[in-house]
């Protein structure tokens, strides 16, 4: 036993909403928040880095020199004490390191890394003074180095005083706004979601509402929907689903007309068959008569049956989608010469022009309006007599004309004739014929009219007039008669 497939699971609208809106706006969060951290160790390096080199300066009161320049030899008495004022709280250590230009310790720690650096060419204070990143003892340390020129009445020289602090106290400070931060960014992107939830609860109350209101409705009720308060960006799915039902509704119709068509239509037949076998089986008439008219009220019933099996596919072709491009001149051609052998019958006087037509349609509607369209014709042409199909394009409409030279009909029956089971003759036709002509030709968005040609007050003919609009885009070019 083959099991259904799984239906797959519908996407949650709050969800998508959820993500499209929380993603980016987390992804800016945490993008803002690291900015904000690397912002924020910038601004601690600049207040802090003035400490540096106000300790720098510190250091460079406490040095002497005797020489001068190369030959300069530089003296340094710095207590650790003097660091001490620099050291805001027990979290950071400070450390010094003085020598001359050419590296060579004068006093401080000596594996502090001598300084291969650059002074900036515009330093940020009035000062020969670089600061850097660099590690010591294993762990990450700000520089601050001071060029100072040194003077004694002995001497002239240059001193290199470099100064580093631990980081630990701008990193916590910088951990202690970012956690802050971070605090307040996890509260907005809480109100945010909070927020789509509500608005979208909100906001799918009607499509809700409206979903409810479909549930309850019965299987036959296919009336429009009425929802004035749903919202402007609903409308549209109310339109399509009113536009859905409408045609439900109508194909709900033409299936009741044409069961009940059907069964009062085909009644008749049925019973009158079943009378002339009960006549056949009495003797009541000599076998091959009582044949010949089983026969002919067979043939009947079929066609009957068979042009209300085409009334019905013709509502079927009309709710399908885009038809393809057809020639409808190609088409009336091959109609005309299957239907070559009855004219021959008849011994008609047949003449055809056509312009080439393209149109939107189904192949299969085209052939049927046109063999009922010359069937009716031919049946009706006197013999001997002149029939013509004319075909012609203006660029945008086709109009087929089929003319013949018959009694015409009078301006009641015209009209009525297009109206399904109203047959002129109902001895020799079901009634269908041009109410199949007419559904066609409405669904091809043309018309069609059967006018008595006249000269003067007396009927010489009656042509079926078809107009329908072309494919777009096409047009149509005259291309000769047969």
């Amino acid at each position: 036993m083959s099991r259904a497939p799984r239906r797959p699971a519908a996407r949650s609208l709050r969800r998508q909403l959820l993500v499209g809106i929380l993603v980016p706006v987390i992804a800016f969060v945490v993008f803002n928040t690291l900015s904000l951290y690397r912002e924020t160790l910038d601004s601690l390096h600049t207040a802090y880095d003035r400490t540096l080199l106000a300790s720098t300066k510190s250091i460079s009161e406490q040095l002497d020199v005797s020489g001068y320049d190369d030959a300069a030899i530089l003296r340094a008495i710095v207590p650790y004490s003097a660091l001490e004022t620099f050291e805001a709280d027990n979290q950071s250590r400070m450390f010094y390191r003085v020598s001359n230009l050419h590296g060579e310790l004068v006093s401080g720690f000596a594996e502090l890394p001598v300084w291969r650096g650059r002074i900036p060419a515009r330093p940020p204070y009035s000062a020969l003074v670089d600061f850097y990143d660099d590690e010591f003892r294993g762990q990450p340390v700000r520089v601050a180095v001071l060029l100072q020129p040194v003077s004694s009445p002995q001497g002239r020289g240059m001193a290199v005083i470099q100064v580093a602090e631990t980081l630990e106290l701008r990193q916590a400070l910088a951990l202690q706004m970012l956690w802050a931060t971070v605090a307040r960014q996890a509260l907005l992107v809480a109100a945010i979601a909070l927020i789509v939830v509500l608005v979208v609860q909100r906001a799918t109350r009607p499509v809700r509402q409206l979903s409810a209101h479909l549930q309850a409705r019965s299987e036959e009720e296919l009336d429009p929907i009425t929802a004035p308060a749903a919202p402007r960006e609903l409308q549209p799915l109310i339109d399509a689903t009113n536009g859905v039902m409408q045609r439900l509704a109508h194909l709900l119709e033409h299936q009741k007309r044409f069961v009940r068509d059907a069964s009062h239509q085909l009644r008749t037949p049925l019973a009158v068959l079943k009378t002339q076998v009960q006549s056949a089986l009495r003797g009541d008439a000599p076998p091959d008569q009582a044949l010949r008219e089983i026969g002919d009220t067979v043939d009947r019933a079929t066609q009957l049956a068979n042009q209300m099996l085409a009334l019905a596919k013709v509502e079927q072709l009309r709710q399908q989608s885009t038809p393809p491009v057809t020639r409808l001149d190609t088409v009336l051609r091959e109609v005309a010469l299957d239907l070559s052998p009855l004219v021959a019958q008849n011994d008609l006087d047949f003449g055809i022009h056509t312009d080439p037509a393209p149109m939107q349609a189904h192949e299969w509607m085209l052939r049927e309006l046109t063999r009922n369209l010359l069937h009716n014709a031919v049946r009706h042409a006197p013999p001997g007599s002149t029939l013509t199909v004319d075909l012609r394009t203006d660029g945008r409409h086709a109009a087929l004309t089929i003319a013949d030279q018959g009694p015409g009909i009078d301006a009641e029956l015209a009209t009525r004739l297009f109206q399904p089971f109203s047959a002129g003759d109902i001895r020799t036709g079901s009634g269908l014929g041009l109410a199949i002509c007419q559904e066609i030709v409405q669904a091809l968005g043309g018309s069609i009219a059967l006018v008595n040609r006249l000269q003067g007050s007396r009927v010489e003919g009656l042509d079926a007039i078809v107009r329908v609009p072309l494919a777009a885009g096409t047009g149509g070019a005259p291309t000769g008669g047969a």
